[in-house]
């Protein structure tokens, strides 16, 4: 039985805060680690693109302030492309780092990404997932494998995520479509969720706008840039509790993919094959180095159903440890000030009386670690956990 997702609206960013997003995140020069840095010490994208050089002065070096001070290149343009792209189609979402709904599996990933484009099934990012990768050049059996264990694995609930790339990912994403009353699928894109790669996927990449997601952290427009899949890799990793791999090559970008769900503590599995068959060697290495040998879709069932339990909040709501994660045990303000009903930041100011900069770095700081959740209408609320 597939696991129940809820499908409510989300009400959409405001124009503003869109502009400012994405005023901040084409700044030249300006990465996600220098934006995260500003995020947390502004409050919001909004307080990022209004301040001036003697605010931004030892956080970011001169030629940083002075890109953040105008609008990036074609930022008008950017803007309007996504606001008519996301009313152009009721399943269009951008997402931000801090929306109440933003995945707890990524966010507790090494690199969450600061905005997403989405289009599709939105909750399916708060289902219960495993990736299934492998190579391009993929062997026929390889493709009936993907098919037969993505097809088993969505039936018994875990929706199947993966890059929508030609051989073993679409063979998954395939699978899972015809899982009848599955999990359903999510694929995450390496180019903006305006351009279809490969070209030939497109009845492919509609069935899964329709019936599942498409998830892209690039630009609409961005065409297939080689740098951007393995970028692409982390978030496969980031939204899955284990990944499977099909076929590999010794050089293949399913092993990074591999590597980063490892490194985030993640379940690793993969499929033997011959030893003359080079799509075999990845998933050789990856056996040596300790991903579990799986030759069933009921061994995988087994590794997954063995991870420790853990609800779609508690998923991870043990963030990392940090300064304000210690404090929230009871003994950060804030927490306390905020308690557990949807509060605005006026409010949340008039109850323990700090400054609305400080309130809303110290706040942006406690979404970061997974404590507070951003609603629509600026409301803050605690996360269950927190």
């Amino acid at each position: 039985m597939a696991a129940p997702t809820s499908e409510a609206p989300v009400a959409p960013l405001g124009v503003d805060e869109l502009a400012a997003w994405l005023h901040l995140l084409h700044s030249e020069g300006v990465g996600r680690d220098t934006a995260r840095r500003l995020l947390a010490h502004f409050g919001s994208p909004q307080a990022v693109v209004a301040a001036g050089p003697a605010d931004l002065a030892g956080l970011v070096n001169p030629k940083l302030a002075q890109a953040l001070a105008q609008a990036p290149t074609g930022h008008a343009l950017r803007l309007a492309k996504t606001l008519a792209w996301r009313s152009a189609a009721p399943a269009r979402r951008v997402m931000v780092l801090g929306d109440a709904d933003y995945p707890p599996l990524l966010l507790h990933s090494a690199d969450p990404p600061l905005l997403l484009y989405l289009q599709g099934r939105a909750a399916l990012l708060n289902a219960r997932s495993v990736a299934i990768v492998g190579s391009r050049q993929a062997s026929a059996q390889g493709l009936d494998h993907a098919r037969a264990f993505a097809r088993t694995l969505a039936q018994n609930g875990w929706a199947i995520v993966s890059g929508l790339a030609a051989g073993i990912d679409a063979a998954a994403h395939q699978g899972a479509l015809d899982a009848e009353g599955g999990a359903g699928t999510v694929a995450v894109v390496g180019t903006g969720l305006d351009r279809i790669y490969p070209r030939s996927h497109q009845a492919l990449t509609e069935r899964i706008a329709e019936q599942g997601l498409l998830v892209s952290e690039l630009a609409l427009g961005t065409p297939p840039l080689a740098p951007n899949f393995p970028q692409r890799n982390r978030l496969i990793a980031g939204l899955s509790r284990g990944t499977l791999v099909v076929e590999a090559a010794l050089r293949s970008g399913s092993l990074i993919t591999a590597r980063l769900a490892a490194e985030a503590g993640r379940e690793v599995m993969a499929l033997p094959g011959s030893l003359l068959a080079p799509q075999s060697h990845g998933c050789h290495a990856l056996i040596r180095q300790g991903a579990a040998l799986v030759t069933s879709p009921e061994q995988v069932l087994d590794e997954l159903n063995g991870l420790p339990a853990l609800s779609l909040l508690d998923a991870l709501a043990e963030p990392p440890a940090s300064p304000v994660a210690a404090q929230a045990t009871g003994q950060d303000a804030v927490l306390r000030a905020l308690g557990h009903d949807p509060l605005s930041l006026d409010a949340l100011i008039s109850r323990c009386g700090w400054s609305a900069p400080a309130l809303s770095a110290h706040l942006l700081t406690l979404e970061l670690d997974g404590l507070v959740a951003r609603l629509p209408g600026g409301l803050y609320q605690r996360r269950q956990s927190s």
